[in-house]
């Protein structure tokens, strides 16, 4: 399910969606989010904060551009191909019509059909690259005016802090669920045995609810289990604020993959914000620890670009 990004109705108001979510400890993820706020202004409770469709077209045109940068020399020189070819169709198909109409050049009309045929297999052939190569871009542009949109969406990390999700590149692996409060709940369950990999990896979880349901995010209370259980919540501390935002993101990605609005899917994004993986159900927990570099120690930074397909 790659297109899925390529994925609601959610229900989350601004001030604390989770009512029975704790403070957590200032992880190291909390602690790299705080550095980068300090440099920049703080963010109000406002629905009105993401980015007009404008920027966001502008932006994803620029990180079209530096991802394709010989895109647009390509179509300058189909369309100058194409120009070329016109014209000289055009010319071929008068001396055609003046050969037809004077009996003394009849033995030239073979050979202008044959420039003729050419003219026309040259037009039709860099028309159908340009075409190609547009669609190609406008793909991308779309794709990427989406995670633009995405990261600017805003996330609960605690109670005096909300974040856009861009605020996460570089520092963590964003997994988006959205489903009932019955799937939110076993997508955690499922996750328990992995807490500890699944943190190594860098993997937060940004939990969406789609039937007003408050799904809990708790295990048994023991001496021997408390920190585990700690990492676990920790796991889960995100929430996100602003519902008709989220929404009318994840309506339009469900559209565009032909999925039920109902479906439980999930999507996991790479550390530099760009979509990975999705898909229908719950996420691969398992599939997450096999796949993706932890986040510190000898391979930190060497294998950032390797994220994974799941």
């Amino acid at each position: 399910m790659a297109a899925l990004l390529r994925l609601p109705t959610l229900i989350f108001d601004c001030p604390g969606s989770f009512p029975h979510r704790h403070n957590f400890a200032v992880t190291a993820v909390d602690y790299s989010i705080r550095r980068r706020k300090s440099r920049s202004s703080a963010v109000t409770c406002s629905a009105s904060g993401g980015p007009s469709s404008s920027e966001i077209s502008s932006t994803a045109k620029i990180r079209s551009e530096v991802l394709s940068p010989f895109r647009t020399v390509r179509m300058f020189f189909y369309l100058a191909f194409i120009a070329s070819g016109s014209l000289g169709g055009l010319i071929a198909l008068s001396q055609l019509i003046g050969a037809l109409a004077n009996p003394s050049r009849a033995a030239d009309i073979t050979e202008i059909l044959k420039g003729l045929g050419i003219d026309v297999g040259a037009v039709s052939t860099f028309a159908f690259l340009y075409y190609r190569e547009n669609k190609s871009k406008n793909a991308q542009v779309a794709r990427l005016s989406r995670e633009e949109f995405l990261s600017n969406l805003k996330l609960r990390v605690d109670e005096r802090r909300i974040l856009p999700l861009s605020a996460f590149r570089g520092i963590a692996r964003l997994v988006i669920l959205a489903g009932p409060a019955s799937f939110i709940q076993d997508a955690f369950k499922l996750s328990e045995p992995f807490s500890e990999s699944l943190l190594e990896r860098g993997i937060l979880v940004v939990p969406f609810v789609t039937d007003g349901g408050s799904p809990k995010f708790e295990s048994e209370e023991e001496e021997e289990t408390k920190e585990i259980n700690g990492k676990r919540k920790r796991l889960w501390q995100l929430e996100p604020v602003y519902a008709a935002e989220w929404s009318k993101w994840l309506d339009e990605q469900k559209k565009l993959a032909k999925i039920s609005p109902e479906s439980p899917v999930y999507l996991s994004l790479r550390m530099d914000g760009r979509v990975r993986g999705s898909g229908v159900g719950y996420p691969p927990w398992n599939a997450f620890v096999a796949q993706l570099p932890p986040v510190k120690g000898i391979w930190t930074g060497l294998l950032d670009g390797m994220d994974g397909r799941v």
